[in-house]
């Protein structure tokens, strides 16, 4: 049994829990949706739940939520077509795991290959690859955020000799851009590269994308041979979490039976958290596919809102084609602390998430126009 906190330490407990639910009102410069309640699941945290090994397959460790990550998994694999009969999956720590893991299966298939992925590529792709030891190339972006196709042809083209090992994004960081699978799958066929991999890093905008059948498609039908999402994003999780799936014939070629647990080793963590696949199974079964949609739909109309709004108070703001992020100019540091905005390269955005009221985004906007009346120049300049 824990003993007791001092009370010098129940203060400082107690005022960082207050700080922190006054810090989550304003929160939308980050993709974290804030609209969940599972406290129906609450009581389960007194139970050390530990997933160890592959999620299809049991173990003597039978502390677990298995059943329920299939069903998550299955539900995942029926929204991203995936091949009938050769897929495998696995619910991990987010979507960075899931590059990770991706990339893995990509190295283990084409040790001589190559990793191509643009310079708005999530910043887990580049430790990924160093981790993993695989050589790369950085290709350049268009002014959306989406790939230069043109540079990416002819860096293959130099190169054209190896396997091509690509990292699409389905949303990047900063703008949501959405590389276009079938543009790179024409420039393989273009150059007669018979050896390639395609990652889908759909983190955020994976799920809204693909059941609301947002062009340009990226599933397993247009070519992927993975795709990662992160589960504490679009569906909302009170810890991260993400899913992989990928063909089974890649993920064949990893995986060791460890007695002791009783399965096989087949994902990077050993243990893996119990808890979060009941969250993401609740989730579904509450919501199911309709109402994921609605909720994608709802953002999508905020995010009009937003954009629409910002415009009106002279700010240049904008966005791609069926996203929920919204970009301007860079913010100012105090608008920038009080929202949490990210900010990058003299640009900032919003994502107008679940949870991200028309109240708050109308409030986010008054703010920016006062500061407008300080510092104009800067938002209506970029």
């Amino acid at each position: 049994m824990i003993n007791k906190l001092s009370e010098s330490d129940a203060g400082r407990l107690k005022s960082y829990m207050q700080n922190t639910f006054e810090r989550a009102e304003n929160f939308i410069g980050y993709p974290i949706a804030r609209d969940f309640d599972y406290a129906e699941l609450y009581p389960l945290l007194r139970l050390p739940l530990n997933n160890i090994g592959d999620p299809l397959l049991r173990s003597t460790y039978d502390l677990s939520s298995r059943e329920m990550e299939q069903e998550v998994l299955n539900f995942f694999a029926d929204i991203f077509h995936v091949p009938e009969n050769n897929w495998w999956g696995y619910v991990n720590n987010g979507g960075s795991e899931g590059n990770l893991y991706a990339l893995y299966a990509a190295r283990e298939l084409y040790p001589e290959g190559i990793v191509y992925y643009s310079d708005a590529t999530h910043y887990s792709v580049q430790k990924n690859i160093k981790l993993l030891n695989i050589p790369s190339i950085q290709i350049r972006t268009l002014p959306s955020g989406e790939i230069d196709y043109a540079d990416l042809q002819g860096m293959i083209n130099l190169n054209r000799s190896k396997p091509v090992i690509i990292v699409a994004n389905i949303g990047t960081t900063m703008t949501e851009a959405k590389d276009d699978l079938s543009k790179l799958r024409s420039i393989f066929e273009g150059l007669r590269i018979e050896n390639y991999y395609i990652h889908c890093d759909a983190a955020l905008a994976g799920v809204y994308s693909a059941l609301l059948e947002l062009k340009p498609g990226f599933d397993f039908r247009y070519g992927a041979d993975s795709i990662s999402i992160s589960g504490h994003k679009f569906i909302g999780s009170p810890l991260p979490c993400g899913v992989v799936l990928i063909k089974k014939n890649h993920k064949d070629r990893i995986g060791r039976k460890v007695s002791y647990i009783g399965t096989v080793d087949t994902t990077i963590s050993g243990s893996r958290n119990g808890h979060t696949p009941l969250f993401l199974w609740y989730a579904i079964k509450c919501m199911g596919v309709e109402g994921l949609r609605d909720r994608g739909i709802t953002c999508l109309a905020n995010a009009a809102y937003a954009e629409s709004r910002l415009n009106e108070i002279g700010v240049n703001a904008w966005r791609n084609t069926d996203a929920i992020t919204v970009v301007l100019p860079e913010v100012s540091a105090a608008v920038r602390e009080k929202w949490q905005i990210a900010t990058s390269a003299g640009i900032s955005h919003i994502i107008c998430m679940p949870g991200v009221s028309r109240e708050k985004i109308e409030e986010f906007v008054q703010d920016v126009a006062t500061s407008l009346q300080v510092d104009p120049i800067p938002y209506v300049l970029a």
